[in-house]
């Protein structure tokens, strides 16, 4: 047996190069976050007492992360 060793850190830092390249110099994370937590907001509002439930128990499980009072929005 032979050890068989790979160092990928220069094609790493090439692909993330190449990623904000692409991302573009207007690219501006914050924003980004702010518009996800909108979407977030908006795909988790107007539940019904069921769906809420669920949602509910999505967030106690981990599976949902907990925003606010863990509640979706209304």
């Amino acid at each position: 047996m032979t050890d068989f060793t790979v160092d990928l850190t220069s094609q790493e830092v090439l692909r993330r190069a190449h990623v904000m390249e692409a991302l573009g110099p207007h690219w501006n994370p914050i924003e980004v976050l702010h518009g996800e937590d909108a979407a977030y907001d908006l795909l988790y509002s107007g539940l019904d007492a069921q769906q809420q439930r669920l949602h509910d128990n999505l967030v106690a499980a981990g599976v949902l992360p907990t925003r606010g009072d863990g509640h979706a929005a209304p």
